[in-house]
């Protein structure tokens, strides 16, 4: 496409940047709670945790690691929703040399024992919450040290207040369990603040972390990002904010933290910029939430289009201070345009797409902070390249659908363990196939019309849910929708349309009545089923895969 893009780029965006800048994720803490020593850098709940002490606390967790034998290149698990330990132990480990293994709190016993086992960890981090599924699996893995840790445990308010936090913030009792011989995370921190840290030398190309996929597609693959790769990838965004973001403000990170989305663009980022976090630790409590942005008013928000569309409907969000509020980013499914209009409306603010992947560090595409809502995932950002190619691997010409490449110093290093499977998506010339079709306009903005695997056929035409459901979402009685593939004996699939009501009274004609107007008739849904809600990962992206199994059960 011979880089296109590049005359859609903000002036003050450069082509390329200088992956020296920023050698490891090390580098990046060290250099940043010494600029910004008395800033605060997270919040939880109310507790803050400056710079300052942020680089005391991690620095200790990683003087405990050495004491305990752990060296360099060892896996730690991480088993945490959004709280102030996340941060500690995550640049702790990072710190002292270990690869991080993020582990999704709300995985069950099998999930648990496949990335504990595949990843070969041999230390965990987890919240006492989720202990008991541990318990289940500990037996069965390489995992030696058990860390446990309490909401509360560095918040520094009454154990009255910390109960009710849990109860309402985190909903879920602490569920017996008993590991024997695990420590307290608290009490090693404690114990580290005495030890001394032997220097490591981590460089760019150094493991950061085995990023598990969402396993959506079959069994979870751990990409290997190096510290090369997340940091060029922060520099690539910090280029894409520009100069008027250099001024520390307030961030919302709604979304968790052990999730490439938040973990890259909300932690990585805006700690190098010296932002105050806050930490939001369950964002389905949307009272909460709304509580928490109207006590600290951002100027920046990142989440799914789920999360924004809920936010969206619920008392009191309309009400908020949105005068700080300077760029809200949408990423892990498409945005919807009703959705993006309605919070133009709200909050004044647009409501920025952009696009990447797990194995992409994660960001590929962003749209440019000051371009209006143009449906699509923005522009290849700096010293990253994007090709739209056939199933053979062929270039396609400008404006042609076909499968999204991308090429950039923040694509993965492979799939741990898995050649073959890195093998499947790693094309000649450092390409990588990410199962997303799309195409590339004239201005050089990327647009993905939707994943290879959740397109539906229809007696040979292709259709795709994203437009299905934009379609169905513009229905004044529609809250979320969902399109996927019905099995069919006359035309081999047809489009079945999962509904989530905002008016009791919707009908299943209501809604292909709605669509038969926008849709030509192959994409009209031919069966309407309602739900009360829809299942979806803990980031708040919709499970298709989920709803197709639920209608291949019926079969």
């Amino acid at each position: 496409m011979d880089r296109i893009w590049l005359k859609s780029y903000p002036p003050y965006v450069p082509a390329e940047v200088d992956p020296a800048q920023l050698r490891s994720l090390k580098q990046l803490l060290e250099e940043t709670c010494a600029k910004h020593a008395e800033r605060v850098a997270f919040i939880q709940m109310g507790a803050q945790l400056t710079y300052r002490r942020l680089d005391e606390l991690t620095r200790a967790f990683a003087a405990w690691l050495q004491q305990q034998g752990f060296r360099k290149g060892d896996r730690l698990a991480i088993m945490l929703p959004n709280t102030l330990q996340y941060p500690i132990a995550m640049f702790g480990a990072l710190r002292a040399g270990l690869i991080v293994v993020n582990t999704n709190p709300l995985y069950t016993a099998p999930e648990l024992l496949h990335q504990l086992s595949d990843s070969g960890a041999t230390a965990i981090l987890v919240l006492e919450n989720f202990a008991h599924v541990l318990q289940k699996v500990l037996p069965d893995t390489q995992v030696k040290r058990v860390l446990v840790t309490a909401v509360g445990d560095f918040l520094g308010f009454p154990k009255s207040l910390i109960v009710n936090y849990v109860v309402r913030h985190v909903r879920r009792q602490v569920p017996s369990w008993n590991i024997p011989g695990a420590t307290s995370f608290k009490a090693a921190v404690t114990a580290g603040l005495q030890q001394p840290l032997a220097p490591v030398d981590v460089g760019p190309d150094d493991l950061a972390f085995l990023q598990y996929t969402g396993g959506t597609t079959g069994v979870a693959k751990g990409a290997m990002l190096s510290h090369g790769n997340v940091s060029t990838n922060v520099l690539q965004a910090e280029a894409w904010l520009g100069k008027r973001f250099q001024e520390p403000a307030v961030l919302i990170t709604a979304i968790p933290l052990y999730h490439i989305f938040a973990l890259s663009a909300n932690c990585m980022l805006f700690a190098r910029l010296g932002w105050k976090n806050v930490l939001i630790t369950n964002p389905r409590d949307l009272t909460a939430l709304i509580a928490d942005m109207r006590r600290y008013p951002c100027t920046f928000i990142s989440g799914v289009n789920t999360l924004f569309n809920a936010l969206l409907n619920a008392p009191g969000f309309d009400k908020l201070d949105f005068s700080r509020l300077t760029v809200t980013l949408g990423g892990g499914m498409a945005v919807q345009p009703t959705v993006a209009q309605r919070w133009k409306e709200v909050t004044g603010d647009t409501l920025t797409q952009a696009w990447g992947l797990t194995e992409t560090s994660p960001a590929a595409c962003i749209n440019p902070p000051d371009e209006p809502f143009n449906g699509s995932i923005g522009l290849p950002i700096s010293s990253t390249e994007i090709a739209i190619k056939d199933d053979a691997g062929n270039d396609l010409a400008l404006g042609q659908a076909g499968e999204i490449c991308v090429r950039g110093p923040q694509v993965m290093r492979g799939y741990w363990n898995r050649a073959d499977e890195t093998a499947k998506v790693m094309l000649p010339g450092g390409w990588l196939r990410t199962g997303d079709v799309g195409r590339i306009d004239a201005r050089g903005f990327v647009y993905i019309e939707d994943r290879k695997k959740d397109m539906i056929l229809v007696s040979g035409f292709n259709v795709y849910p994203n437009e299905v459901e934009a379609v169905a979402v513009t229905h004044p009685g529609v809250l979320e929708a969902a399109a996927v593939a019905q099995p069919d004996e006359h035309s081999g699939e047809v489009v079945a349309l999962f509904v989530v009501r905002k008016d009791p009274s919707l009908t299943e004609k209501d809604v292909i009545d709605h669509c038969r107007k926008s849709l030509a008739a192959y994409k009209v849904p031919k069966h309407v089923y309602f739900r009360a809600e829809l299942a979806k990962t803990n980031v708040g992206k919709i499970l298709r895969k989920a709803l197709r199994e639920e209608l291949l059960a019926k079969v």
